[in-house]
């Protein structure tokens, strides 16, 4: 069984009365093991968040939503996002607003499916825009890390869902984690280019006022609002020339098939 110390900031994990492992926040539960914890760059970034008693709140919650349901992605992967993408290596921002609830879909990037998962639709929209956009082909898999270990950032406001429940978890502190990762992409002097779809995220354009990035917006590639204004919008291309007029270069954003 799992025991923490009444702070977020120490969480050991005892079986047969000896101790596994130790760690520090941010660390989340699953029914069988400790989340790694962050460590890279966003490590010391985040440290801010963990003391705080939203953070508390949320970290109590999650275990015992972990202990009790159950939840996706599986807790290895509910900081993924932030492993594969350092904050140093950032370029691009697309913001997503809680992980998928159906099984085996989720691994902690917004959009994104394990291969072998069936793409959802609004991907498959994305991917008609790509192929519009610049001429990628359409492939058979909806695995996205390529495009986060190229410095593209696919965060889920919300990075965790009890399956089949959409939105179990909103309202419950991880919108506050992740708004603090966003205002800490916005104070980077790098350029970066903000993806904003849908409502919900072009409201995180209110924390964006670097002047060093670019901020682009279009309706949510779902199903119900891709033909409104996201086919069309060719943010890929925008991304790129943006990226490569401040000399960074560029982003590949061909998914290959598997």
């Amino acid at each position: 069984m799992w025991y923490s110390s009444g702070s977020c900031d120490n969480l050991v994990l005892i079986e047969n009365n000896e101790l596994i492992s130790a760690s520090f926040a941010p660390a989340a539960l699953t029914k069988e093991s400790i989340m790694p914890p962050i460590r890279n760059d966003w490590a010391k970034v985040l440290a801010p968040e963990y003391n705080k008693p939203y953070y508390r709140k949320l970290f109590d919650f999650v275990g015992k939503e972990y202990s009790t349901h159950t939840i996706y992605p599986p807790g290895d992967d509910i900081f993924n996002a932030f492993h594969l993408t350092p904050l140093k290596n950032i370029k691009c921002v697309i913001i997503g607003q809680d992980p998928y609830h159906g099984d085996g879909q989720a691994h902690g990037l917004s959009f994104s499916v394990k291969p072998g998962v069936t793409i959802p639709p609004s991907l498959k929209n994305i991917y008609k825009e790509l192929h519009d956009d610049l001429g990628c082909y359409i492939p058979n898999n909806g695995y996205l890390v390529k495009w986060a270990e190229q410095g593209v950032l696919m965060l889920n406001a919300v990075l965790t869902v009890r399956a089949h429940k959409p939105a179990s978890h909103q309202g419950k502190g991880w919108e506050e984690f992740t708004d603090a990762a966003i205002r800490a992409v916005n104070n980077l002097n790098q350029p970066v280019v903000f993806l904003l779809w849908g409502n919900f995220a072009k409201k995180k354009a209110e924390m964006l006022d670097n002047p060093n990035h670019l901020i682009l917006t279009a309706p949510h590639p779902s199903p119900y609002s891709a033909s409104s204004g996201f086919f069309g919008c060719k943010h890929f291309s925008q991304a790129n020339e943006f990226l490569q007029r401040h000399g960074v270069a560029p982003i590949d954003w061909q998914i290959e098939n598997i």
